[in-house]
């Protein structure tokens, strides 16, 4: 993950690094993203999630489309 000020800062990162233009989330969409992905794990009933059940969490935060979908 990258961080970027602006679309200006990213798009002069990408044109000096070459490097393909990916998602672009908000500082919102991430920490929204961060609390439903993350629970804690000393929780006595904590145990991974399925790939199914991550997919879950993506689509729940709006995260959809190809680049979201998880392999299978």
């Amino acid at each position: 993950m990258s961080l970027f000020r602006s679309e200006g800062h990213l798009a002069a990162w990408l044109g000096s690094t070459k490097q393909k233009r990916g998602e672009v989330l908000s500082l919102t969409k991430v920490f929204e993203l961060a609390r439903a992905w993350y629970s804690d794990p000393r929780d006595p009933a904590w145990r991974p999630r399925t790939r199914d059940e991550s997919q879950e969490v993506l689509d729940s935060v709006g995260l959809t489309g190809d680049f979201w979908e998880l392999p299978s």
